[in-house]
């Protein structure tokens, strides 16, 4: 083969291999934009800003940690996910699976007109209790949940982004979401530190992004949680405090 030829298919495998690069990054891109009904939903940015400015700028009660965090639509299809940390071993693993079982959980179990935390779920689900057991009846789908690359975790092009990975979560960290028109249109969930932080965490995310608007009548407190005895636990680090004063410190309702 002449020195040309060598040359010329040299350019050739460069040219494809730049195209397979270009659209790789175009599939990146519009991850979300294929995953059925997420388009009134914050993208993988935005999830990903408010995520690092929460988690790493007001108190939230916990340890510190860094956060994983997920929203699902209203069918319970995954929108987005994301984390706080520089890299995704920065939080723990197995936070990023309940976060979005968090935020299928709140979604799952809120109605137009009756908002209902993950949290909220806490006392009725102990021993005992009226609907004890309820986490064992919509099991986070494992094959959904741990498939791909796992280098895509928490980037535009997670696996779990167009799929229902289902789950309950019956503590704090999972939120339904309304928009400016007061329509149910999904879950926010967080996962990473003590429940609590995680609540107080979601609870700021969805006011940032002004997906709070709550019926009315659920008014001030909303879905926030009670803590103390024979309510939710107290989780220490001053929560009890920030979660009691989250209502006034973040109304529901859309921001002025």
């Amino acid at each position: 083969m002449k020195r040309s030829s060598l040359v010329g298919c040299v350019i050739s495998s460069s040219a494809l291999l730049a195209v397979a690069a270009a659209l790789a990054s175009c599939d990146d891109a519009k991850a979300q934009e294929s995953a059925e009904g997420c388009a009134g939903l914050p993208d993988f940015a935005a999830l990903s800003e408010v995520l690092k400015d929460v988690v790493h700028g007001d108190a939230n009660g916990g340890n510190g940690n860094e956060m994983w965090g997920a929203l699902v639509n209203r069918d319970g299809i995954v929108c987005a996910v994301a984390f706080s940390g520089e890299t995704r071993g920065d939080q723990f693993p197995g936070s990023r699976v309940i976060a979005a079982a968090k935020a299928n959980t709140s979604n799952e179990f809120s109605l137009p007109n009756g908002p209902l935390s993950s949290g909220n779920l806490f006392v009725n689900t102990q021993p005992g209790g009226p609907i004890f057991g309820l986490e064992t009846g919509n099991p986070v789908d494992t094959a959904v949940a741990y498939r791909g690359d796992s280098a895509a975790y928490g980037t535009a092009s997670d696996p779990l982004v167009g799929a229902k990975v289902g789950g309950t979560i019956v503590f704090g960290g999972g939120l339904p979401l309304y928009d400016a028109s007061g329509a149910l249109i999904g879950g926010v969930g967080v996962s990473g530190d003590s429940s609590c932080a995680d609540h107080i965490i979601a609870w700021e995310m969805r006011s940032q992004l002004n997906l709070d608007n709550l019926p009315a009548a659920s008014a001030p407190n909303g879905d926030n949680l009670t803590v103390g005895a024979g309510a939710y636990p107290d989780c220490g680090g001053g929560s009890a405090a920030l979660i009691a004063a989250l209502p006034e410190d973040f109304p529901i309702g859309e921001e002025p």
